[in-house]
């Protein structure tokens, strides 16, 4: 393979719903460009681009994979995305290394809630977009339906570039309006015959191609003079346009192919290597201290590493995009994130699981690397005395956890370097040691994501692993209230142990005002502050100390031990043990000796006197509660709705987008630990959700006897 410049390399995202026909799509452009010799299919397990053991087993894109050809005098970076919501990290990674999208659409199907979310996504990054329609071979194909959705959804910046002419088992043949030619496929597809528009097509074409080209021109002031001027432009005039006009994504061509019978490939690959923006053209990275870097080849060289995975034969192999510079075989690099040097000792151009070793590539390229030994995703590696640093990407938030442990303890070591790797290989699996709960957790996007985990765990690592419902992580605090003494005597030969604390405690809140005075049982309290801390507790909320004694009574240095005292009852709380918060102690009393007081003294003084100054205080258990956002197809709200109701859902707002509803709801975690499931199966995968941390809300009566009493039972079955 040549190498190839900056101008001359094309980076694009493949994203669609599941069963759009993305790998079949790869399978049919690599055929084309002599990549391999034979077509694959999904049915088979043979296709170039699902690889992976687990993606043979399940039948589904699982990870995304680099797809790289030539097509006339250009180099096609493709990204086959995973079309499930589940596996929507790989989506994002793409998006944040390419420069154009293009989205298939299954025309069985029409604007699906996939296609919603992934081109929400390429608004996120500000990337071309070029719809691509599929499957019009099919009985239930409709292609002026999906033309129509594509419309409602997306406006007046959707214009066609194509149409079939015969639609569903005979479709052999569109009608192109940039070409103005007909395209016509024998049974076995490939190369087309180009003929002329046929008489009953011209008129249709025609004014298609005028709506075309009053696009086109819209994007340049030179081309609008010449459509003034001529009435029409030419077809590299339209390239221009349109090209400028995907950039600023005031224009989202639409196309057609069927990719299962290898009919209009050649023509959309032509398209994309012709007029889709090269890497120089679209706007330029950012450092993380903000710095744009154009892809230079003359610059100093600087790649990111965007991708891991591990692979059958071969181990750890590093994916990455040259930002700047050259990038050449035996290069020594700094690892500027872990401070580390690193050679890169061999570079791949790949075509999922084929790799052809290069020896350079330029700024804007995409490659392959093995065996380097301290590097992750998410790394920038530099030239000597280049500073630049890339941003992680963000990935979007957890919708689905469960605590995982080994069925072996033998295996649980071994399983947590797994699971690290693991997370390497795709980020939104994320893995929590949780000391709270006593658990390690799992979180990821839905069900499938987990259980493809399992899987690859079972059989890849030979480890048995098991899930289990993970526990909730409440919070502990007060209503009202309360005072409380403890007095901790021990003697027992030689100096002994005594420490006596008096304390109120009260709900806090952030800008509550100081505590003048308290009254208990008709006797006041009259509070002097000598001094107050405020600590920021690690689970959220805080606890106040203030230091109210007078007269001497106990001593200022054994007021951190007291704290210490209060904190060992903060991280256990009296009712379920679990994490307190928001509380505010007045220390204001006690007695000290002058012989056996010490810190320990104080300590276990400080915690017997918060813990019965609690349990009088009212206090409630908190749980975490939800911003959820459902996306549903309208026919599904009613399901939805009567679903969110039996989880204590609040209802937040709800509005409607073309077609599709969107929800948004308060709802506590606990019931959100089978919605991705039940979500999927109300809708046959058709909504999608996303779910982000709200606060910490007061868990009903109702529900907090029926905790406290497995919390008491728990304890006895320990003890």
């Amino acid at each position: 393979m040549k190498v190839y410049q900056s101008n001359e390399i094309k980076n694009i995202s493949l994203l669609g719903s599941s069963g759009s026909g993305k790998t079949t799509l790869v399978e049919a452009m690599l055929y084309e460009s002599g990549v391999i010799k034979r077509r694959g299919t999904v049915a088979a397990q043979n296709t170039v681009s699902d690889y992976f053991p687990v993606e043979k087993e399940y039948g589904y894109s699982v990870f995304s994979t680099i797809i790289q050809t030539e097509w006339l005098e250009k180099k096609l970076n493709f990204i086959d995305c995973p079309g499930s919501d589940d596996f929507i990290g790989g989506v994002v990674t793409s998006l944040n290394v390419t420069d154009t999208a293009l989205i298939l659409l299954n025309t069985q199907y029409g604007v699906e809630v996939g296609t919603n979310n992934h081109f929400r996504y390429t608004e996120k990054f500000k990337k071309p977009v070029i719809f691509v329609t599929n499957h019009l071979d099919q009985e239930k194909a409709d292609f002026d339906k999906t033309l129509e959705q594509l419309k409602e959804n997306f406006g007046s910046k959707i214009v066609q570039i194509q149409y079939p002419v015969n639609v569903g088992p005979q479709f052999n043949a569109v009608v192109d309006v940039l070409k103005m030619k007909l395209y016509r496929w024998k049974p076995e597809g490939g190369v087309p015959d180009v003929l002329e528009i046929p008489a009953d097509q011209i008129e249709k074409a025609q004014n298609l191609h005028n709506v075309l080209v009053e696009a086109a021109a819209e994007h340049d002031e030179e081309l609008m003079e010449k459509f003034f001027d001529q009435g029409s432009l030419s077809e590299d005039e339209l390239r221009i346009g349109i090209r400028k006009g995907l950039i600023h994504r005031d224009m989202f061509p639409v196309f057609c192919v069927c990719a299962g019978k290898d009919m209009c490939v050649r023509r959309l690959m032509e398209f994309v290597g012709n007029v889709s923006p090269s890497v120089n053209q679209t706007e330029k990275p950012q450092t993380a201290d903000g710095k744009q870097i154009a892809p230079d080849a003359a610059g100093p060289t600087s790649i990111y590493v965007f991708k891991t995975s591990v692979e059958p034969h071969i181990g750890e192999v590093s994916y990455f995009k040259v930002m700047s510079g050259k990038l050449k075989e035996g290069d020594d690099l700094v690892n500027v994130d872990r401070s580390s040097k690193e050679r890169v000792s061999q570079i791949f151009s790949v075509a999922g699981q084929i790799r052809t070793k290069v020896d350079e590539i330029v700024a804007g390229d995409i490659g392959a690397t093995v065996k380097l030994k301290d590097t992750r995703t998410g790394n920038t590696l530099n030239v000597k005395g280049c500073d630049y640093d890339f941003k992680e990407i963000k990935y979007p938030e957890p919708k689905y956890r469960r605590a995982i442990r080994a069925v072996s303890e033998a295996d649980e070591e071994k399983l947590s370097e797994v699971l690290t790797r693991m997370h390497e290989e795709d980020p939104t699996w994320v893995i929590e040691q949780s000391k709270e709960l006593k658990q390690t957790i799992l979180y990821g996007q839905g069900e499938f994501h987990l259980r493809t985990l399992k899987w690859r765990v079972e059989h890849n690592d030979k480890i048995p692993i098991e899930y289990k419902e993970p526990k909730i992580p409440y919070r502990e605090t007060i209503t009202k209230n309360a005072r409380a003494d403890y007095r901790h005597k021990k003697q027992s030969g030689g100096s002994g142990q005594f420490g006596e604390v008096h304390m109120i405690i009260e709900p806090y809140f952030d800008g509550m005002p100081a505590p003048e005075m308290f009254r208990f049982n008709g006797q006041e309290f009259k509070i002097s502050n000598r001094d107050t801390q405020v600590i920021d507790l690690d689970w959220g909320g805080k606890l106040v100390l203030i230091n109210s004694i007078v007269g001497g009574s106990i001593d200022a240095r054994f007021v951190p031990a007291i704290l210490k005292g209060i904190m060992d009852r903060i991280e256990q709380g009296p009712l379920t043990g679990s994490y307190a918060r928001d509380v505010r102690v007045i220390v204001y009393d006690g007695k000290m000796h002058p012989v056996d007081s010490n810190e320990i003294s104080f300590r276990l003084a400080g915690r017997h006197a918060f813990s019965a100054a609690f349990k009088d205080a009212g206090p409630k258990l908190l749980e975490p509660v939800y911003d959820v956002v459902v996306q549903t197809p309208s026919d599904r709200l009613g399901d939805i709705m009567s679903d969110l109701q039996g989880r204590r859902a609040i209802i937040m707002g709800m509005e409607s987008e073309k077609g599709y509803e969107k929800l948004s709801a308060k709802i506590p975690l606990k019931e959100l630990g089978s919605y991705s499931t039940t979500l999927s199966s109300l809708t046959g995968g058709r909504a999608s959700f996303s779910m982000k941390f709200a606060s910490y809300e007061l868990v009903p009566m109702d529900i907090q006897d029926k905790l406290l009493k497995e919390y008491e039972a728990t304890k006895k079955e320990e003890e």
